[in-house]
């Protein structure tokens, strides 16, 4: 059989052609495409194999003669072709396979990094505001090194951007240091960056990026955490008609129930319901600082003095609505900073404003959330058990305490509370 024109072109799928004077020399018929392979018994191991030529009729007779004597020439040589064309397929798919990885590794940068953690994890398991202000660090504080591809991430680079943000605000390059730390971490756990990367962030600079303090007038007044004397307190209880009643009300509940100012600034009528002889004011677990802890809880506040005639005046104008409301054209509760705002606004080294004459605080250098830290203080110095007066706070009990010890100490907190609000009373009329 030779190969004729007329049979080349007739040849059904699956059948093949080959001629005594070619040996190896083959036309197969595919479905699509008829193709020229050269069958051969290898010189390496002996075995049949076969390599494809071309395809015809782009490739015709002669051309692929051609070609058969070439490969014929090197098999008899010693020689594989096939052998070593599936070995140049195999270095070309590797080569191919670690330029998509290069790839990808360029394209997963710290940005990208930073992003995955946000989504996937910081805002399912924090409160809104500090997933927002995770995002924010990210998206202002990463600078050039956003664009660096995360995987080639060097020491010094890391290094030299905390180091950067330390100079200028070294809190919020600690808190940028630790969240990067757990983004790296994010990334490797879930296999997008490779297991031996090294997560610098938790090598660096590890106990030596400190706080200045905060600064008033431009001055650095150190990290001490402000408490208010007993003499203060009283000097302050007895100041207090000098702010709107907005404001006033707010610093009392600070005092007389320790709470986070959220938690009073979002108060609604509606928890505060009464249970015997006392009223308690519930916050749900959801506006609590606790709300992503899964043993957390409601937090149970008794009221007393004068947080209870704050409540119960508010209650009866404002019903089962947010007792802290907003001057807004919507319903909804003033925000915390006003209340900040307005402190630090009465502070006699304050220069908003200048033609504003108003009076100036005699007790300086306090904001709203040092009288919940003054709260707890007065409360240790009367004598309340520490797990008493967390359970006050809303602080959860830490490690294995917290899991076996379930108490709530309701009972407790009513005993405290009503003699922190004696205590307060007797300082607000002594001299």
């Amino acid at each position: 059989m030779t190969f004729d024109a007329r049979e080349m072109k007739q040849l059904p799928a699956g059948q093949h052609l080959t001629c005594p004077d070619f040996p190896g020399l083959r036309l197969v018929a595919g479905p699509r495409f008829k193709t020229w392979t050269y069958r051969y018994k290898s010189p390496v191991d002996g075995r049949m194999k076969q390599i494809k030529i071309g395809r015809w009729p782009a490739m015709s007779l002669h051309a692929a003669v051609a070609e058969w004597e070439k490969l014929r020439a090197e098999r008899d040589q010693g020689a594989d072709p096939a052998g070593e064309a599936k070995e140049v397929r195999a270095v070309a798919k590797l080569d191919a396979e670690r330029e998509r990885a290069d790839a990808v590794k360029a394209a997963y940068t710290v940005q990208r990094v930073c992003d995955d953690y946000h989504l996937g994890h910081v805002r399912l398991a924090r409160a809104r505001k500090g997933s927002a202000e995770v995002d924010r660090m990210f998206r202002t504080m990463l600078g050039d090194l956003a664009g660096v591809p995360a995987s080639n991430l060097t020491r010094a680079q890391a290094f030299d951007l905390i180091k950067s943000c330390a100079e200028a605000t070294p809190v919020q390059a600690k808190k940028l240091r630790a969240e990067l730390g757990a983004a790296w971490d994010y990334a490797i756990d879930s296999g997008r960056l490779p297991q031996e990367t090294p997560n610098w962030w938790r090598m660096i600079l590890r106990g030596k990026v400190q706080s200045l303090g905060k600064k008033l007038s431009g001055k650095n007044v150190g990290t001490e955490k402000r408490v208010l004397s007993a003499q203060e307190v009283g000097t302050l209880l007895r100041w207090l008609p000098n702010f709107t009643a907005l404001i006033e009300d707010a610093l009392i509940m600070y005092l007389w129930t320790g709470t986070r100012g959220s938690e009073i600034c979002g108060m609604r009528g509606n928890e505060v319901v009464l249970e015997g002889d006392v009223w308690w004011w519930t916050i749900p677990k959801s506006r609590t600082k606790n709300v992503k802890r899964q043993n957390a809880t409601d937090l149970r506040v008794p009221l007393f003095g004068r947080a209870l005639n704050v409540v119960l005046r508010r209650k009866e104008r404002y019903g089962d609505s947010y007792l802290f409301a907003a001057k807004t054209a919507t319903v909804k509760p003033v925000e915390q900073k006003t209340i900040q705002a307005s402190v630090f606004g009465f502070q006699p080294y304050c220069e908003t404003r200048p033609e504003w004459v108003r009076p100036r605080l005699t007790v300086t250098h306090w904001a709203p959330h040092d009288l919940r830290r003054t709260a707890r203080t007065l409360l240790a110095a009367l004598g309340c058990p520490d797990e008493v007066g967390e359970a006050i706070l809303g602080h959860m009990k830490p490690g294995i305490v917290g899991v076996y010890n379930l108490h709530r100490y309701d009972v407790e907190r009513g005993e405290w509370l009503k003699r922190l609000d004696e205590h307060l009373e007797a300082l607000a009329v002594a001299r």
